[in-house]
């Protein structure tokens, strides 16, 4: 069996290897144009579908530069009007968005007040499965051609920046059907799609805005970092994502290949199941954050160049973030062993913990989409056991996660989210720590009543000094309460071909593909 795997790993390494390398030479072949070859981890991948209104597709789909959004952020953080010119506050409900004009979209279809409306009410229609993110959502309407007012049902502080959101991708409303013919505004326009394997796309002669300087693009994806490293030592990419941290020191030293790395927005932390005994005793949630070794989980499992041990859920980089104020769960497995004795958990002559006369027992689910998730939950699983707790490591895909954290059947749940990709804080605490939020009710059965008050008034209050003290004491309490194991922040690490120009890290993962990247 071992030797089956070993051959099927090859095979698709080769396979993955060959179809990169036959698509560079069909494309450039007898031309002058300009191709750039990508090695990206995963694509699209709900049933196949390019929608950027549907679950999560939009953060693919912004990253080949066919979809644009009202505003966006640049990399630096700073927010900058895309199709959108600017906006002004009309009152504490009204706001209005000036839209830019001359733009068309990849059909021809003029972008207007129209199709931004039709965008917007694709993602509030109830059968839309993030609707409820909008749901601070009144009314929107145009005053003329090239003006939108957006009403939200109270006073809402985040609105303007939720439209930064790939979710909120303007498309074409003359587009045939956008599951496999996407049709947006961008630098880049589609020309196929394999589902899971590749996507093809060619530069937009009439975009708006500066002309693309790249006339092919072919992103290929494969979970395979070692393939992806591979591909961009040989020059058979310009781009690779995400490389493997054992491979940091020897990309760095090679004078073929660039390498760049940036802090992110992205931070890892585990889901406790709080509807479920022991997990709903707040010291057994301390425990098992004092149990964890962070700097040890970054020194190995991240190589100590993919990340930096975490003290709350928003990383250094983040302006919201309050650690500086919160107390950080130092590794100390004695407060733990003491906190687990306090909760009923005790440790056995055989050095197991035991709970209820029974071993102690915890599982581990996660996924492999973020290629660090596994040798990550393999470094806690073993810190876990080296003070007594009997822990497995269930490896799934995130739909069976969702539905067994939904129904109730998991202990702990190793994820990694960009938890501020719209550069406020309430996109990732109303949904964690709001007791009627999504992540709060159906997976963590956390509520606090005096959070719920603070995040609350957080979401209404507009002066920014306000709003950082609500927000201080709302991370100083979800700390104190356990919500969350908070692990680590990811650092994004590309390897590039040093022909390539002009390509940035954005910290929100939205944007990749970009009208300033060239190939010299």
């Amino acid at each position: 069996m071992a030797l089956r795997t070993k051959l099927s790993f090859a095979c698709t390494t080769i396979f993955f290897i060959a179809v990169v390398i036959c698509s560079g030479c069909v494309q450039t072949e007898g031309s002058e144009e300009k191709v750039l070859r990508v090695a990206l981890t995963t694509g699209p991948d709900t049933g196949g579908s390019l929608d950027p209104s549907i679950s999560w597709e939009g953060w693919p789909m912004r990253r080949t530069g066919i979809y644009e959004t009202l505003f966006s952020y640049d990399e630096n953080m700073n927010l900058q009007p895309e199709l959108a010119t600017g906006y002004k506050q009309l009152n504490d409900t009204e706001w209005e968005i000036q839209l830019r004009r001359n733009v068309t979209f990849h059909d021809g279809t003029i972008m207007d007040a129209d199709s931004v409306i039709y965008s917007i009410n694709r993602v509030l229609d109830p059968s839309n499965s993030r609707s409820s993110e909008y749901s601070f959502l009144k009314n929107v309407y145009k005053t003329d051609d090239y003006t939108v007012v957006v009403e939200t049902n109270e006073s809402y502080a985040p609105t303007i920046l939720m439209f930064t959101d790939t979710v909120m991708s303007i498309v074409s409303p003359d587009a045939e059907n956008l599951d496999t013919e996407p049709v947006g505004t961008g630098p880049y326009k589609f020309v196929s799609f394999e589902p899971g394997a590749s996507i093809e796309l060619v530069k937009n002669p009439d975009y708006w805005g500066e002309a693309p300087k790249i006339d092919r693009i072919i992103i290929q994806y494969s979970k395979d970092a070692a393939a992806r490293t591979l591909l961009l030592k040989s020059g058979d990419v310009d781009i690779t994502r995400d490389v493997l941290q054992s491979e940091y020191a020897d990309l760095e030293a090679d004078p073929d290949t660039n390498i760049v790395s940036k802090e992110t927005l992205r931070t890892y932390f585990m889901y406790i199941n709080e509807g479920k005994a022991p997990f709903d005793d707040v010291k057994v949630r301390q425990a098992l954050n004092y149990a964890i070794d962070r700097q040890e989980i970054v020194d190995t499992a991240l190589e100590g160049v993919a990340g930096s041990p975490a003290a709350g859920i928003f990383p250094d980089i983040m302006p919201w973030n309050a650690n500086d104020r919160i107390e950080a769960y130092e590794y100390n497995p004695e407060k733990a062993l003491e906190l687990f004795t306090e909760a009923g958990i005790k440790q056995g002559s055989d050095g197991r913990l035991y709970y209820n006369g029974k071993p102690f027992t915890i599982e581990i689910q996660t996924y492999t989409k973020q290629a660090a998730h596994q040798p990550m939950a393999e470094v806690i699983a073993a810190q876990f056991e080296k003070i007594g707790i009997t822990t497995t490591i269930k490896i799934a895909e995130t739909n069976s996660i969702s539905a067994d954290a939904v129904s109730g059947n998991y202990d702990l749940a190793l994820y990694s989210w960009g938890v501020a990709p719209v550069g406020d804080p309430d996109y990732f605490v109303s949904s964690h720590f709001l007791s009627t939020g999504t992540y709060a009710s159906a997976w963590l059965r956390y509520s606090n009543p005096q959070v719920d008050e603070w995040i609350l008034e957080a979401r209404a209050e507009t002066n920014k000094e306000k709003r950082t003290k609500l927000y201080d004491m709302i991370q100083e309490q979800v700390q104190n309460d356990a919500v969350l194991v908070c692990i680590a922040y990811k650092k994004e690490i590309d390897g590039l071909s040093p022909n390539l120009k002009g390509f940035e890290i954005y910290p929100n993962e939205y944007t990749f593909i970009t009208k300033e990247m060239e190939l010299a």
